[in-house]
């Protein structure tokens, strides 16, 4: 029995861990306290009752730290899904509040995204109503294409003459061929005029070694006429600061070859100057020029003046003016007398609402069309692109050439290649000579005041473009005789 007592007193100390009541013949004997052996007790039975205290209910004091635990676990879950945005939440409140956050970014997203689309939709619709003026050019087509051999004259190294500069030239279509006298320089700054040949207006196929035309002459009635106390006129003319002939143009007129061009002494005049010559010695290249003539007024400064390639009601016309108004002089004869000029008149008026405000001047002398005189100009767009030459077309009246029937809403040409803006002036194209061949319209121009080229368009499709354009806003004007 004491063995069995022993082990009956050690379970019940091990399943109460208070108290030990010894039972002897199935009584209750006495009450002993006894000391705790939970150093003995086994990893078994360890485990049981934690699992047994885990499974019984919990009392409301042993509630608050469980409460106060799950919130710092909340907490933390919170801070790892910051990190984590593919992480689970598993309290309410923090799902809530990032669903919101969610939810207002995707509205803020939305609004900015509505936003885009709605101002992509107005600009559509703006520019569908009011196009812009570089878009919406009213005849395109009657852009001139550049000729892709540009330039077609160049500065040549083997003759000093001409070595510096070989721009502006003048056309004339005879006998088949294309004929070239360009504006040319050397180092010593004098401007002469060379001569070059084209079969087809595009490939020179003739060119010289010698000058075509200077005036010695004229240089030196220049020079001796301005031996007074007025100051020299401030002018340089590509690079020409000692003057000579400048900006040619040739008119056939009947089988005479006539010459205007400027005539600068380089240091106080710029007049306008004639001379001719024969068809037949032209062609042969026999340069029997007649002795040029001043028709200009001395002391002013005069530029671009053209002639008619055939009489207007019997009389030779020449254009001296485009801005404001197209001016014509009407003569008996080219034979001037001494101290007879043509009283010229420019204007340097300005017209802020087209692309040519401040007009320059006439280019190549007038080609007749059965449409009316055509009329290539320069021009410059001084408010919004002042330092470039541009080109325009006009197309006056046959009859009455101070009336101009269609005027060009936009540039024909710009000067936009290299060749036009590396040399004495960027940026310019200047037009003294055009011809009609082979149905095709040839315009030569100056690129950058060291360059000669050529552009084409069709003239029937150009003429034709030309007259959409409606009414020109140049006006007429109505002047005495101007010749004295």
């Amino acid at each position: 029995m004491g063995i069995l007592n022993d082990w009956f007193r050690k379970v019940i100390s091990e399943e109460d861990g208070d108290t030990i009541s010894e039972v002897i013949s199935g009584g209750l004997v006495e009450e002993t306290p006894v000391k705790k052996v939970v150093k003995k007790k086994s990893v078994d039975s360890v485990r049981k009752n934690k699992e047994s205290r885990e499974g019984k209910t919990v009392s409301k004091k042993e509630k608050a730290p469980i409460k106060k635990t799950t919130k710092n676990k909340s907490i933390d879950s919170v801070r790892k899904i910051s990190k984590k945005d593919n992480a689970v939440v598993g309290s309410k409140k923090i799902t809530v509040v990032k669903k919101t956050v969610i939810t207002l970014k995707k509205k803020k997203v939305d609004s900015v995204v509505a936003k885009k689309v709605k101002r992509k939709v107005l600009k559509k619709v703006i520019k569908k109503d009011v196009p812009e003026k570089k878009v919406s050019k009213k005849h395109p087509d009657l852009s001139l294409r550049k000729f892709e051999g540009n330039p077609i004259i160049a500065p040549s190294e083997l003759n000093r003459w001409e070595s510096k500069a070989t721009f502006n030239p003048a056309a004339l279509h005879a006998e088949g061929k294309v004929h070239l006298l360009y504006r040319a320089m050397g180092d010593g700054d004098i401007s002469v005029l060379g001569y070059m040949a084209s079969d087809d207006g595009f490939v020179m196929n003739e060119r010289l070694e010698n000058p075509a035309f200077f005036s010695t002459n004229t240089h030196k009635n220049l020079t001796k006429k301005n031996k007074s106390k007025k100051p020299p006129i401030s002018y340089v003319s590509g690079g020409g600061l000692n003057g000579g002939v400048e900006d040619p143009r040739a008119t056939l007129i009947g089988d005479t070859v006539y010459l205007t061009y400027t005539a600068f002494d380089g240091w106080g005049s710029v007049r306008m100057a004639l001379s001719s010559i024969k068809l037949k010695d032209f062609l042969k290249k026999k340069w029997n020029w007649k002795n040029p003539i001043l028709i200009s007024p001395p002391g002013e400064i005069h530029k671009n003046w053209v002639l008619f390639p055939e009489k207007i009601d019997g009389k030779f016309a020449v254009l001296h003016s485009v801005n404001p108004d197209i001016l014509v002089e009407y003569l008996d004869d080219l034979d001037f007398k001494d101290k007879e000029h043509i009283n010229g008149f420019f204007s340097s008026e300005k017209n802020k609402n087209r692309w040519d405000s401040w007009v320059r001047g006439a280019g190549a002398p007038p080609i007749k069309t059965k449409d009316g005189w055509l009329l290539i100009y320069h021009a410059m767009d001084i408010y919004n692109d002042p330092d470039k030459y541009k080109m325009g077309a006009m197309l006056l009246d046959l009859k009455d050439p101070q009336k101009i029937i269609a005027r060009s809403t936009e540039p024909i040409l710009e000067p936009d290649m290299h060749y036009e803006n590396e040399g004495w002036k960027a940026g310019v194209s200047y037009c003294c000579g055009a011809v009609v061949k082979d149905e095709q319209l040839l315009i030569y121009y100056g690129g950058a005041d060291k360059y000669s080229c050529v552009a084409m368009a069709d003239l029937d499709k150009f003429i034709k473009t030309l007259l959409k354009t409606g009414n020109p806003k140049v006006k007429e004007i109505e002047r005495e005789e101007n010749i004295k």
